[in-house]
């Protein structure tokens, strides 16, 4: 039996521009293009086409997982209908930079808005997601009045890959936890010349969002976000005398009993899961599905029923799953989640109460996320709110499920700061 060969798993995404040759270039704000090899793909399909499937779950629910029959559909679709060209092809009609910041090479699609006086916003995407979750959104945020809007409500819009997803480079020391990453955010935006912006969140998104403001970083004038990411540290703490209270509480701890494998596995052992998900790519589909109950049967009705809900398409779920794949950074992301842990627990450790946010918070709950939070929390987290709306639908994928309606939420959350 032969060695396994060294990894090289981000060989097969090449930008549209050499290399820097010099170490002042690094900074520098560079022009980027995704080109994948042939061959890539090719490998993909086969080893697609050559996967070893379990027996089926012995329930009729996802509480022994991601259910074979999804697996089977999103597959097979995979290797005999899908085409990453024409994803490549939309990423690649967009605006797209590398610059590297602190070490690591951050990838960054800059739209700006056709239209004068366009506020400055930069949004930052999660787990198991990537900037495709983000790229419906940037019609109806950059151009308003093509959507139903208004001209004074656009925005020019950042969106980074964080540290370690999609094609920014994986960090190659350890201390790459959302704070460092707000901090680099809070360079980019100096880079790219806003010295007043806003800022939108959620899932790890919403974390790093919300360090960006307890930290103060200039420039930054207000953030908006949608998840409530203290609950994870003062969920005991927050009120349950109302029935929607109870309801989020409940919603908490099912996430803490029944759902939180994902996150309890990359936050303590990144590396053990990622032999499995760097070699097999329906192991990282497996992965990458399993992660609310809300968003996992909307993306199973889209592969198994063909019906779809809002953006959550069998092309762009598979789009984001090829980006995992191609950039072979399942490793390095699952690895975000083993430094975030580590900085809540020294956090908490501490016995310190978190700085004070000083500028304006928005906050939209949408009734599908894992849990979605009350206004009580939500105040109780940031007793100055500035907004807050609950959707009509929508669920932890908000950008990425209902476009247009988190794009509303956004222009009314920002709407004063203009």
């Amino acid at each position: 039996m032969s060695a396994p060969t060294d990894p090289s798993p981000r060989t097969t995404v090449v930008g549209a521009v050499p290399a820097p040759r010099a170490e002042a270039d690094l900074t520098a704000v560079r022009p980027f293009g995704v080109h994948v090899p042939e061959e890539a793909l090719a490998d993909l399909r086969r080893r697609l086409t050559a996967t070893r499937l379990p027996t089926r779950e012995l329930v009729a629910d996802r509480s022994q997982g991601v259910q074979l029959a999804t697996i089977q559909a999103l597959a097979s679709y995979w290797a005999t209908e899908y085409d990453w060209r024409r994803c490549e092809a939309r990423l690649n009609a967009l605006p797209q930079f590398m610059t590297q910041i602190d070490g690591v090479d951050v990838h960054f699609i800059h739209v700006r808005s056709p239209h004068p006086n366009a506020l400055p916003l930069i949004m930052t995407h999660g787990w198991p997601g990537s900037v495709v979750e983000l790229l419906g959104s940037i019609g109806p945020l950059t151009d308003p009045p093509a959507y139903g809007g208004a001209a004074e409500d656009a925005f020019d819009l950042v969106l980074p890959s964080l540290p370690g997803y999609g094609f920014s480079s994986e960090p190659t020391e350890v201390g790459w936890e959302a704070g460092r990453v707000a901090r680099a955010w809070a360079e980019l935006m100096n880079r790219l010349g806003y010295t007043r912006y806003v800022a939108q969140g959620g899932d790890v998104g919403a974390l790093v969002t919300d360090l960006m403001g307890r930290q103060a970083v200039a420039g930054l004038a207000g953030y908006h976000l949608s998840l409530l990411t203290a609950v994870l540290a003062v969920g005991d703490r927050l009120p349950r005398q109302s029935e929607q209270e109870r309801t989020a509480a409940e919603a908490v701890s099912t996430f803490r009993q029944d759902g939180f494998g994902y996150f309890l596995q990359m936050a303590t052992r990144p590396q053990t899961i990622s032999y499995a998900l760097l070699d097999s790519p329906v192991a990282l589909a497996a992965w990458l599905l399993d992660h609310d109950t809300d968003s996992y049967y909307k993306i199973s009705r889209a592969f198994v029923d063909g019906q779809p809900v809002g953006g959550l398409t069998r092309e762009s779920v598979v789009d984001n799953i090829t980006l995992y794949w191609l950039t072979g950074t399942a490793a390095s992301a699952a690895r975000s989640y083993w430094e975030d842990a580590r900085a809540l627990a020294a956090a908490l450790a501490s016995g310190q109460p978190p700085p004070a946010v000083t500028v304006p918070v928005g906050f939209t709950t949408f009734p599908g996320e894992i849990w979605a939070s009350p206004r009580s929390w939500v105040e109780a987290v940031y007793p100055d709110l500035a907004y807050f709306n609950e959707a009509a639908k929508g669920g932890h994928f908000a950008a990425w499920e209902e476009p247009e309606i988190f794009a509303d939420e956004v222009r009314a959350a920002f709407r004063p700061l203009r």
